[in-house]
């Protein structure tokens, strides 16, 4: 018996501050959960198998506070979901098997009940009479406190009380050899074959089974069905060939049979000759073919005909819908996918677009479909953020570390940027970007190429556009089916904003990267000069914060001054500033104001003043004469004099 050895251990459970058990109703110090067994200390695949046959019924209730602390199930007593335990209900169910068989066809065939398969029966009765002394020894859950029951006078009260024990028990005597152990005479034959058919009742054990194993990720769900369609169908067809040749066995005369009438002195002949007659009829008249060679003589085989027709009208209902299903199920994506190019075809002509954007939307539809099982966001979509997150990080990090951009800069920003990546696939000859539409994402490609300066695998396409936040200035294109992973503006802007080191640090890859760009590239950008130089101006400005020197644009002329990078990576206040007298009106002299980010210092809104306006002034007052003391009480869009 498997008992204390076997270390099955479970964890005290508080609920609403209380701890109780079930195996008591008064307050204890241990009680017992069913979880912490699916979590024993084992390898990472028995770890998987264990949670890929757990049912819903063994989860704790919403709101149970599980302790780290593991506490023995009591002595003998066996967890219901312990592997041997089911080792041993699984070589049962093959015993079920054989049980079915048999009570069936020893009603019919009175001469096997007494030979070999009697001897037979007698074993497999043992084996199901072991089963019922077991019972009283596994837990069971509770489904009130969904705590597992280890006491024994709890298990024992529920069993004897439920009506399974009565029918196990009854189901398992052999009344026969009972019977002729106090009698020397073998009369009531016919009420022993009734009495065999409470095995029957074993059959729960295969529904359970087969329950259980469409849940298991082990086994495929399309084979699990298919062999328990075709199990309910070899039953059906058994139970009624047993069930109509008894008909003829019976029947006071012989000839005026379905078999009488084929097979002479049929009762003498050979069992499996009689059985094979029997399952011919039963398979024919299933199938509908009906042949004709064998059919219903008397009044009562006719009438047992009508109602087996009945029911094979329902049976191959069940069949042929469950089989339609399985198939369906399985071809579904691609009558999806047809549907979709089909809508995609009437939309192209309806709106004559060109052949080759109508190639690019069926090469697109065509990959969507043949990379489903990849995406991310429909594997994905279900699991917790954590989850996700591991998976993006085993998935992409690498890449992403090696980006040129992202050199050098902190695991967690890494950490960070790579859980709200999204995954997609193009194929070949397909625009990621368009120039000058909105930068609303960049990309960085983990396989295949693009054509931008033929663009591989870990480089990055249309980061200019976002980190400068102008219209893309490229047009990407792939050249062979290619996987990338895209990150939003916002997310990025968002992610950066805490990190202002690695902002600096991705501020310095970004103006090398620039720098190394090709003439013709530089040429398409003719802000990016400019820029460059005032990159290399802020490295060289002391205590100035880059982001200061580097957002700005002139209210007279905006796109004087062009774009720039640095605003993303902060969270920054703007305000207007004028190199004059608040009093003094604009002149040739005195330029108008101008619109930067606020530093963090007064010493480096004096320095980037001296930057705008040639002059390097000491004193920052509002419109109305207030000198600024603190940058801390400025608000947007103040105006601000330096002179």
């Amino acid at each position: 018996m498997w008992g204390r050895d076997m270390g099955f251990r479970a964890p005290r459970i508080r609920i609403h501050g209380v701890q109780r058990t079930a195996s008591s109703n008064r307050q204890l110090p241990e009680t017992r959960s069913p979880l912490p067994l699916l979590f024993r200390r084992r390898s990472s695949g028995q770890i998987i198998r264990n949670i890929a046959t757990v049912s819903s019924s063994l989860l704790p209730a919403f709101g149970t506070v599980i302790d780290e602390g593991y506490l023995q199930l009591k002595k003998y007593v066996v967890a219901p979901y312990d592997h041997r335990y089911r080792m041993w209900q699984t070589f049962l169910v093959v015993l079920v098997v054989y049980s079915a068989w048999a009570s069936i066809f020893e009603l019919a065939f009175k001469k096997a009940a007494t030979g070999t398969l009697s001897h037979i029966d007698l074993g497999v009765d043992a084996f199901f009479a072991v089963d019922i002394v077991l019972t009283f020894f596994v837990a069971y859950l509770d489904t009130t406190t969904y705590l597992l029951v280890d006491d024994h006078k709890k298990i024992a009260t529920r069993y004897l009380t439920k009506p399974w024990f009565i029918m196990d028990v009854a189901s398992t005597l052999p009344f026969q050899t009972i019977y002729s152990i106090f009698s020397s005479r073998m009369n009531h034959e016919e009420v022993f074959g009734f009495l065999n058919l409470l095995r029957l009742w074993r059959l729960r054990r295969v529904s359970q089974l087969f329950i259980r194993l469409e849940k298991d990720t082990r086994f495929s769900y399309f084979w699990t069905r298919y062999f328990k369609l075709v199990g309910v169908t070899l039953l059906a067809v058994h139970s009624a060939a047993c069930i109509y040749f008894w008909l003829a066995y019976n029947h006071p005369l012989e000839d005026e049979t379905w078999i009488g009438s084929e097979v002479n002195d049929f009762k003498h002949r050979s069992i499996w000759l009689s059985y094979t007659y029997s399952m011919y009829w039963s398979i024919v008249t299933l199938t509908t073919v009906g042949y004709g060679d064998l059919h219903a003589v008397n009044t009562g085989e006719k009438v047992f005909n009508m109602f087996y027709m009945l029911f094979n009208i329902g049976l191959t209902a069940y069949l042929i819908g469950n089989m339609t299903n399985l198939v369906v199920h399985s071809a579904v994506q691609t009558f999806a996918m047809r549907d979709s190019i089909n809508d995609i075809l009437r939309y192209a002509n309806k709106n004559r677009l060109p052949e080759n954007l109508k190639e690019q939307m069926l090469a697109h539809m065509q990959l969507k479909f043949k990379t489903a099982e990849l995406k991310q966001e429909e594997v994905l979509e279900d699991l917790p953020k954590a989850i996700r997150s591991s998976i993006s990080q085993h998935l992409f990090r690498n890449t992403v570390e090696n980006a040129y951009l992202f050199k050098g800069v902190s695991e967690d920003l890494v950490t960070q940027l790579v859980s709200e990546m999204e995954a997609e696939y193009f194929p070949p000859k397909v625009e990621i970007i368009l120039q000058n539409e909105i930068p609303t994402d960049f990309y960085v490609l983990i396989s295949g190429a693009v054509f931008l300066s033929t663009l591989g695998a870990g480089d990055l396409a249309g980061e200019i556009g976002v980190l400068f936040n102008i219209p893309q200035p490229f047009v990407v294109r792939t050249k062979r089916l290619s996987q990338v992973v895209r990150l939003s503006h916002q997310h990025f802007k968002q992610i950066m904003q805490p990190h202002s080191e690695d902002g600096k640090k991705i501020i310095s890859n970004f103006t090398q990267y620039l720098k190394e760009l090709k003439k013709d590239m530089l040429d398409e950008l003719p802000f990016l000069t400019e820029s460059l130089e005032e990159m290399d101006i802020q490295e060289r400005i002391p205590n100035d914060d880059q982001r200061d020197v580097q957002a700005h644009n002139s209210l007279e002329d905006e796109s004087t001054e062009g774009p720039h990078v640095t605003s993303l990576f902060t969270k920054s206040i703007r305000v207007i500033i004028h190199g004059h007298h608040p009093e003094e009106l604009p002149t040739e002299k005195v330029t108008f104001g101008k619109l930067v980010y606020l530093p963090d210092t007064v010493e480096g809104l004096l320095g980037l003043a001296e930057k705008k306006f040639g002059n390097r002034g000491n004193k920052i007052v509002m419109e109305d004469g207030t000198q600024v003391e603190d940058l801390d009480a400025l608000r947007e869009n103040d105006h601000l004099f330096v002179f």
